[in-house]
């Protein structure tokens, strides 16, 4: 494997393991809040990440790389409201786009179409998640301060979640 984009993805699993590590904060903080939906969605998508740095693993190590499990930074423990998770998250999410489309251009610039063609999955995935960030975002601006809309929101959330992280590919 090409060293140059064995660290690209290297780098990557780091963010989606740190990604793992945001969204199980957010989960905690949830569930601490009396947010059980919000916390059930969270969990689920710590999940999610960890399938995704997962993949990247084994990916790396079968095509003869050596996938380097990282360290990870402590998440934020506090969030201020229920719109600053989902607004963090969407920040979030924007910052790990920047860095799969980092990856994209590594492969292109070292002709290692295999891994530019594996990668694609990571960028539609983003594409999905960044959209679930933005609607939920759309969502709690439309309630606003309603403690009825609130509580909505949290139930169907709760309902929505499916408990398997997705997967597929």
């Amino acid at each position: 494997m090409n060293n140059r984009v064995e660290k690209a993805l290297n780098e990557q699993i780091h963010k989606e393991a740190s990604s793992s590590q945001y969204y199980l904060a957010m989960a905690s903080w949830s569930e601490n809040n009396g947010l059980n939906g919000t916390a059930k969605f969270m969990y689920t998508h710590s999940d999610e990440e960890r399938f995704h740095m997962l993949k990247l693993v084994k990916f790396v190590n079968e095509r003869g790389g050596k996938a380097v499990i990282p360290s990870i930074e402590k998440p934020p423990l506090e969030f201020s409201t229920l719109k600053n998770v989902f607004e963090s998250l969407l920040k979030h999410e924007i910052g790990v786009t920047e860095s799969i489309n980092n990856l994209v251009d590594v492969c292109l610039q070292e002709k290692d179409y295999t891994t530019h063609n594996f990668v694609q999955w990571y960028v539609a995935e983003q594409l999905e998640e960044e959209a679930l960030a933005r609607s939920m975002l759309d969502k709690l601006k439309l309630i606003g301060a309603d403690s009825g809309g609130m509580y909505m929101f949290d139930r169907d959330l709760e309902n929505a979640v499916n408990p398997e992280p997705n997967k597929t590919a």
